[in-house]
């Protein structure tokens, strides 16, 4: 059997690195293309890995066509996985957009000049952070669900724009796998005040990096002893970990502080210094559909707080034995609270936004600083959500029993009348999810987008996305949007965020 070769994009990232590893254990039925910066710590990185049989290593740029367009021209299967990331996102939203927006552009624009649109197989990793903040009690949801980024995540928006540019490309195998929280080493020492931007009730349906990597190795030997279904192929998927990766904020800090011993929590988390709404996360009521085709799930929460104490070393014991003295855990959780007050004052934190009086941010976060001023700062007396089990299914506009290939233009009329707009197209071949039609939103915008797009990736005008967060408006024209906005923000006063990047800043850059 000929060998497969597959293109890895992020091979030095987190889930990137991770899929590189595991795919090296097996190299007998396919080859693997890594394009990574040319820096001494990718090098340093790699170093192990530089004279592997199977694996050939080209230093260069994914925001640079040339580079890519070399990988992409060997490639059968490319798992797009590399990304510019929050939190650093949040500091350079500019940079964010280009390598986001810009890296898939390229992958695309190749594939388009090599004219491999019906043989080569793209896989994008999206985000759950394109649906933005779903706190309780609408904290369940699936794909088709409205996209919604979180104010001020520019991650999220140049991911929700590379979604839409792959959705629409016209590439016959692809897939959108909308990657949730990974459980890592990593994710413990993250030293930023994106820490407190996760409210404290907000809900994860987690994932562990050892199951992501194994998630797109078992993607990649099913697709090349056939095992995987053509069915596959065209969809947007929900990476999460099922039941047993899902949990609140709080819950996590709990079981996480006391794998160490520490369980008085009122010495490290104060109320006060968290968010209590947009972020982003939510347990998901679809995501078996992946592990139905992938099978990749083995870990549980117990797998991060396990490597959460084994990233502290023989710290860890030292601090366990602390904590059963008399006023260890006072000592220990102190000493945890100062470094989390100094993040929380930084010019992203919580703190910086309540001490500089930062209104449009402080309404963003609590709502009013009226809001934020009612938090109590014990976490003792915080009242926590606890109907986790309720389940609020949000209505997609139209009749979901049918089947897809019975789609046709009076569905899509009654969806895009249930958005708060009118479809402009009077034809429709019924059962194409791909064909794009015209549409009108609630603010008088015209566009294209194909039902896949609309119906299963839940984005909508592009011209709203583009131009700013204007969710409150929207809310009181589109009832599809306002599922997910008002239950959160009733009888507030409509805000609009301008953005100050948009893929149009890239578009002719590549």
């Amino acid at each position: 059997m000929e060998k497969q070769c597959v293109f890895l994009t992020g091979a030095t990232g987190g889930m990137g690195f991770e899929c590189l590893k595991q795919m090296m254990e097996d190299t007998e039925f396919q080859d693997l293309i890594i394009l990574v910066r040319d820096s001494k710590k990718n090098h340093i990185l790699l170093r192990d890995f530089e004279e592997k049989k199977g694996l050939t290593i080209y230093w260069g740029d994914l925001t640079n066509y040339e580079d890519v367009y070399e990988c992409v021209k060997k490639a059968d299967i490319i798992l797009h996985v590399a990304a510019f990331v929050s939190p650093a996102a949040d500091y350079f939203p500019q940079e964010a957009m280009s390598i986001n927006y810009g890296s898939t552009k390229n992958i695309i624009d190749s594939i388009n000049s090599l004219n491999r649109q019906d043989t080569v197989k793209l896989v994008y990793i999206g985000t759950i952070a394109e649906t933005g903040d779903r706190m309780p009690p609408i904290h369940w949801g699936r794909i088709g669900d409205p996209i919604k980024p979180s104010i001020y995540d520019y991650y999220a928006v140049s991911k929700v724009a590379a979604e839409r540019l792959l959705i629409e490309a016209g590439i016959k195998y692809w897939v959108s796998l909308r990657q949730t929280g990974i459980l890592s080493q990593a994710m413990s020492k993250i030293r930023d005040a994106i820490i407190f931007h996760n409210c404290l009730d907000n809900v994860l349906e987690f994932v562990s990096v050892r199951d992501s990597g194994r998630l797109l190795k078992n993607l990649c030997n099913y697709q090349g002893n056939g095992k995987l279904s053509d069915n596959f192929w065209g969809h947007i998927y929900n990476v999460g970990g099922g039941e047993s990766c899902r949990v609140s904020t709080y819950e996590f800090y709990r079981d996480m502080y006391k794998a160490m011993g520490l369980t008085k929590l009122e010495y490290i988390l104060n109320p006060k210094d968290y968010a209590t709404r947009n972020f982003h996360g939510q347990y998901y009521l679809d995501s078996d559909i992946l592990e139905d085709y992938l099978h990749f799930r083995n870990d549980g929460m117990q797998y991060y707080y396990n490597e959460y104490i084994k990233g502290l070393g023989i710290s860890a014991y030292g601090i366990k034995i602390l904590c059963k003295l008399p006023g260890g855990q006072k000592l220990i959780g102190n000493t945890i609270k100062k470094m989390f007050d100094k993040l929380a004052k930084n010019e992203h934190g919580t703190m910086y936004f309540i001490k500089n009086n930062m209104e449009e941010h402080i309404d963003a976060y609590w709502g009013s600083r009226k809001n934020w001023d009612c938090l109590p700062e014990d976490i003792n007396k915080m009242e926590h959500f606890k109907d986790w089990d309720k389940v609020i299914l949000l209505n997609h506009g139209y009749d979901e029993t049918k089947p897809e290939s019975q789609l046709n233009l009076k569905d899509m009329k009654q969806a895009a009348e249930y958005r708060g707009g009118e479809l402009i197209s009077d034809f429709m071949n019924t059962g194409d999810w791909q064909e794009k039609l015209r549409f009108r939103c609630a603010f008088g915008h015209e566009f294209e987008a194909s039902p896949k797009l609309v119906l299963e990736g839940g984005h909508w005008c592009e011209e709203c996305e583009r131009k700013s967060w204007n969710y409150g408006e929207r809310a009181k024209k589109d009832p599809f949007f306002a599922q997910v906005w008002e239950p959160l923000h009733q009888g507030e006063k409509a805000r609009e965020y301008l953005k100050e990047v948009t893929e149009l800043n890239y578009e002719n850059k590549f």
